[in-house]
């Protein structure tokens, strides 16, 4: 065989370039499971903020209950701003109903929406997020309002005194 010749000695020329393919299928395989497993992990994280979300409004549904009922006098309002229910401003002595504002998790910002209250002030938060929920039913009693909704702006956390 002269010396600087291609083919390798003992390859059938049929052979030839079989590694190579081997190899492309290999790598065309690897990118559909990594697209695959991309798609899944993007769900599993957005279900995992979605559990955060419930947790979070459901804190401020209670925060706002809360300053409700703790109410001076007989007439009971709502707080007017987030802030109130870091510390309210009703009375002399720390009052908080809430530790922190929290960051809404589908935004990462931690603005919200407000739902008016008849009287003034705001009686839940909404997210601002306007994206398609994965979760449309199997809601806590709370949250069955939720049941069917098609974006995290309709999951209004409201606080309604009892009658």
């Amino acid at each position: 065989m002269p010396t600087g010749s291609r083919r390798m000695a003992g390859t059938p020329a049929a052979e030839r370039g079989f590694t190579y393919l081997a190899l492309l299928f290999t790598v065309a395989i690897m990118g559909v499971l990594l697209t695959a497993g991309g798609k899944v992990w993007q769900q599993i994280a957005q279900r995992e903020k979605e559990r955060e979300l419930l947790f979070v409004g459901n804190q401020f549904r209670r925060a706002i209950g809360l300053f409700y009922q703790h109410t001076p006098g007989a007439v009971k309002v709502y707080p007017l701003r987030l802030e109130d229910l870091l510390l309210d401003p009703r009375y002399p002595a720390k009052q908080r109903y809430l530790r922190k504002i929290y960051r809404d998790p589908m935004t990462g910002e931690a603005k919200w929406g407000l739902v008016p209250a008849v009287g003034g002030g705001f009686m839940g938060v909404v997210s601002l997020a306007q994206d398609e929920t994965l979760k449309k039913s199997n809601f806590s009693l709370a949250d069955q309002a939720f049941e069917g909704s098609l974006s995290y702006a309709e999951w209004r956390f409201v606080y309604t005194p009892p009658k």
